[in-house]
């Protein structure tokens, strides 16, 4: 799935002065959203499994997260702000 193009739908209707903390934060929320959606699938609850318990499934999961995240800081919080 492309999950690009609700994040630029949501994001080209922001004023300018509020895209950067704004839009990190969308994109913050959308992460963790898919995160859930995730845990959900391999059966389990976001925020529930201890990392030393955590299945491969829930591993992947959370890099996944982690790489969303990272894309975050990467794109949305340096959109431009006047």
């Amino acid at each position: 799935m492309n999950f690009k193009l609700p994040l630029i739908l949501a994001l080209s209707s922001l004023p300018v002065a509020m895209a950067g903390p704004i839009a990190y934060a969308i994109c913050q929320t959308g992460c963790n959203v898919l995160a859930g959606s995730c845990y959900a699938a391999a059966g389990f609850t976001f925020g529930t499994v201890a990392a030393p318990a955590a299945p491969p499934m829930i591993v992947a999961c959370n890099a996944g997260l982690g790489t969303c995240m990272a894309a975050c800081a990467a794109t949305a919080l340096l959109a431009p702000i006047p």
